[in-house]
Formats: C-alpha cells, sequence, structure tokens
C-alpha cells in the first residue's frame, strides 16, 4: 500500500499492512492510535527491526509531519529521554512518515495512574506516579521545551527510565533556557486538570517533586488553580460535546428518524442489543415495568448488562416530551459529565433516541450492571453501630465532589447508590444537574441531603451520624 492510500483506508485497516516507503518495506502489526484520514501510528516491523511508525497524511498532513519532526529533533537535541528518530519522509501529494525505536514493554504513566485511581487521594501509588510525571516535566520546563497536549499517556516507563513521546504537541520559547514563568503555570495548569478534582488539596504538596528538579520560579498557588480551573472547565465542554459526535471515543449516527451513540470499543461488542434492545428487554429478566421507564438484566455473551427504555405513555405523554433530549440522552450526557468529574457512575455504553421527523420518541440506555448493593442493604447491620470507616470516608468524598461540582442528583433514595470498587456509584441520572449559581445548587442540595437521610429512622444511631457527619446545605464549598 502506497502512503496516500491510508487516507481513504478508515478507522481500522486491516492488518498486517505492508506500507511501500523510500526506505524499504515497513510491515504495521498493530495500531496503537488511529484519527481516521489523517494519523496512523502502529507497531510495525521495518528492515527486520521492530519500530514504531506514524503516518500522516490528508490535507494537513504537511503541517503535522513538520511539527512532528522538528518536536523529535527538539527533544532530542535537549537531551530529554526520548524515542529515537530512525526513519523519516514525505511523498509529495501522499504524506509522509516517522519511525523510532520501539520502546519494549514501555507503558504509560496513565495505564500506572488507571490502577491507583480508586485508591484514597493521594495513596503511595498515586503520589509515585505524580512525582515521577513532574519530575520530567520540570526537566522539560528548564531546558525550555513544554509539550501543550502534556498528559500522562505521553510519557513513558520502560524499567526505571521515563521517557516522553508525541513530538507534534512540543513547542520552546528559547532552546535551552528556562520557560518564563507564565509558560510554567499554564502547562501545569493543562497538566493538573487532568487529574481528579478532589486533589487539588495536594497540590502544593505535589509541587515539592517539581521544584526539585526546577526551581527557576516561585510558583504561586493561587494562580496555578485559577489556571488549573479554566483548563478544566474548557476539557469538560469539550468533552461533553464529543459525547454527542462521531470521534475516536463514540461511534455516532444522528439523524431525522432516529439517533444512537455507542461507546466505540463497544460497538462490535454490542450490535445484536443495539440493533433489538426491546427483544433483549423481554428475554433478560425484568427489574421494573413502570409506565414511565422498563428496565431489565440482559446477559451478552455471558456479560452482564442493564437496558433501560423509557417509555412514551400515551399522546399527551409524548407532547410534553417530543421538543426536548429525552431522559436516556439526559442520563447519558449527564453520566458522562460525572464520569468526567470523577464521580462514580455505571459505565454507559451506548444511547438509542427513536425520532420521527426529528421529533423524540422511546430511548434506551445501556449501561454496566453494578454487582454491589446498594446502600439500604450495605449499611443495615449497622443501623445502631458505626458502618466501616472506609465506606463513611468513600461517602464524605462523594458528597464533597457533588458540592466541589454544584451536582445535584434529584432523587437521593438508597436503591441509586451502590457500594462497587471501594466507591459509592450513583445510577437513575435522569435528574442530574449541574447548576450554574450557588442558590440554586444549596436549594437542590438541600432536598438531595434530606432526601438521602430519610433512607433511615430518624431514631437510630445510623441517622443520627450521617447527620452530623454530611456537610449541611453549602454555597459552594465544603467550609461554607
Amino acid at each position: 500500500m502506497r502512503l496516500g492510500d491510508l487516507s481513504k483506508a478508515g478507522r481500522d485497516p486491516s492488518l498486517p499492512l505492508v506500507l511501500d516507503i523510500p526506505s524499504g518495506e515497513l510491515v504495521i502489526e498493530q495500531w496503537l492510535r488511529v484519527l481516521p484520514g489523517q494519523r496512523y501510528v502502529g507497531r510495525a516491523n521495518w528492515n527486520g527491526r521492530r519500530v514504531l511508525v506514524k503516518v500522516l497524511v490528508g490535507d494537513k498532513a504537511g503541517r503535522h509531519f513538520q511539527r512532528e519532526r522538528q518536536g523529535a529533533a527538539l527533544l532530542a537535541e535537549q537531551g530529554l529521554p526520548t524515542a529515537t528518530l530512525l526513519d523519516e519522509g514525505w511523498v509529495e501529494r501522499e504524506g509522509g512518515y516517522l519511525t523510532f525505536c520501539y520502546l519494549e514493554h514501555a507503558r504509560s504513566l496513565w495505564s500506572l495512574w488507571r490502577e491507583a485511581e480508586r485508591d484514597a487521594p493521594l495513596s503511595s501509588a498515586q503520589e509515585q506516579v505524580l512525582a515521577d510525571a513532574l519530575a520530567l516535566i520540570a526537566q522539560m520546563h528548564a531546558r525550555g521545551v513544554w509539550q501543550a497536549d502534556l498528559h500522562l499517556d505521553n510519557l513513558l516507563r520502560t524499567g526505571d527510565q521515563l521517557y516522553v513521546v508525541d513530538g507534534g504537541g512540543v513547542e520552546t520559547e528559547v532552546p535551552g533556557s528556562p520557560l518564563s514563568r507564565e509558560r510554567v503555570l499554564e502547562n501545569l495548569g493543562v497538566f493538573f486538570a487532568q487529574l481528579p478534582a478532589e486533589l487539588e488539596q495536594f497540590i502544593e504538596d505535589l509541587l515539592v517533586h517539581y521544584l526539585r528538579a526546577n526551581s527557576q520560579h516561585a510558583l504561586p498557588l493561587e494562580t496555578l488553580l485559577k489556571e488549573i480551573r479554566k483548563t478544566r472547565a474548557w476539557r469538560l465542554n469539550d468533552y461533553l460535546r464529543k459525547v454527542a459526535r462521531d470521534c475516536s471515543l463514540f461511534s455516532a449516527h444522528l439523524g431525522p428518524f432516529g439517533a444512537r451513540v455507542v461507546r466505540r470499543e463497544e460497538v462490535a461488542g454490542l450490535c445484536s442489543v443495539l440493533a433489538e434492545p426491546d427483544a433483549f428487554i423481554a428475554k433478560g429478566k425484568l427489574l421494573k415495568s413502570g409506565g414511565t421507564a422498563t428496565v431489565a438484566r440482559v446477559d451478552l455473551d455471558e456479560r452482564p448488562l442493564l437496558v433501560k427504555r423509557y417509555n412514551i405513555k400515551n399522546p399527551l405523554h409524548w407532547l410534553r416530551r417530543f421538543w426536548r433530549p429525552s431522559r436516556a440522552w439526559h442520563s447519558w450526557v449527564e453520566g458522562n459529565r460525572l464520569d468526567f468529574l470523577g464521580i462514580s457512575t455505571p459505565r454507559l455504553m451506548a444511547v438509542i433516541e427513536r425520532r420521527w421527523l426529528w421529533l423524540r420518541g422511546p430511548a434506551w440506555l445501556i449501561t454496566e450492571l453494578l454487582p454491589g448493593e446498594d446502600i439500604i442493604a450495605r449499611f443495615q447491620p449497622y443501623l445502631n453501630i458505626c458502618p466501616p470507616e472506609e465506606e463513611l470516608s468513600a461517602l464524605d468524598r462523594l458528597f464533597a465532589a457533588l458540592i466541589r461540582e454544584r451536582i445535584s442528583h434529584g432523587d437521593l433514595k438508597g436503591h441509586n447508590m451502590f457500594w462497587e470498587r471501594g466507591r459509592w456509584t450513583l445510577i437513575d441520572l435522569d435528574a442530574v444537574q449541574q447548576h450554574g449559581s450557588d442558590t440554586g445548587f444549596a436549594r437542590a442540595y438541600a432536598k438531595d441531603r434530606a432526601r438521602f437521610l430519610r433512607n433511615w429512622p430518624t431514631d437510630s444511631a445510623l441517622y443520627r451520624l450521617l447527620d452530623q457527619r454530611l456537610p449541611a446545605v453549602p454555597g459552594t464549598s465544603i467550609e461554607d
């Protein structure tokens, strides 16, 4: 295959793929990242050697190729640990390629973070990942280099060595001279904004790992926090736009007669459920059968799923619903918002809306099925004694997150909160809302808190403990 042919190869070109390049034959064995029609990154065999290859095609290929090669050269020139560029080439009217030394057994810091992300905030495992990242970022900044798209996936560990990769996002002010304080704060803001907001209280401690490697500037905490919050707000809005369109994360088909969005990695496995969700509900285990919603547990290749259908009861109900997003769509968007903000929800897999000339009808939401207990069952043995501290601390963190992000649930009964892998997970997201004002949130939070406490008798020791422990009606922070 020629370079230019990849621009029409779609999202998943068949493998192995033999690519003809001027320096020999490149056999691509595995795709690592694909941006259809633009960028293809894979593990390959080149002249008997395993390499990583980046192929850039399409209208913007020339600009992206130059940025990649310049960024890779800049990292190497400044003595920063990075994968060695072995070969590069540009074919007019087709595209460009770069081959790098393949880092065997390398793991991204993101994958290491995912293993520790459910720990209590800033566990030793979490701190080790962040300390390593900040030390390397500090080295880059001391050499006048920063990565505009800075994230843990671009930092790889192999053995005891850490590498920075992806030259396309590498920029510089004055090569070899330390970055300005303004640029350092901006870049650290990008880094910290991708971490859970509950870690903000530890940022001052984490900065010590940065300052040990680069103490060129004093870094005012308040200024850094402003950068973090600004970047986090932008990232949230950008992510919520993606949950409703076709992109690398989601497969979306939106039209006047229907809408369907599926997590891209789930498309193949869910195809039969997506085609006939009602058939799976009919042969599944019915958990709820009401006028407005039908909920069933279904098993797909021994994988338990939850399928929830939002019904249209009658013509009057349709008149009230057709002009606005369905409750399935609302749950899809808000569930993804919660997930982005680090508030645990069941894994959302797909949403389907039936439409007629854009007018909405029934809708379906497909999620993972939680195997854990709800908080009613979990706390039943503790009506008159103290529940485990781990579970109370997790409850503290959940309410702290809801307050910090000004999010109300709308129906915080105990059956909508499950214990799952050391965290309390929220389900039934039909009424979830992120509030724009302190006043609106305070009213909604007061209702959520009152509804939550009504799960237990007022004369029980558990009720009194939770009433004392949970924050009272605040403005926007725990301290209010």
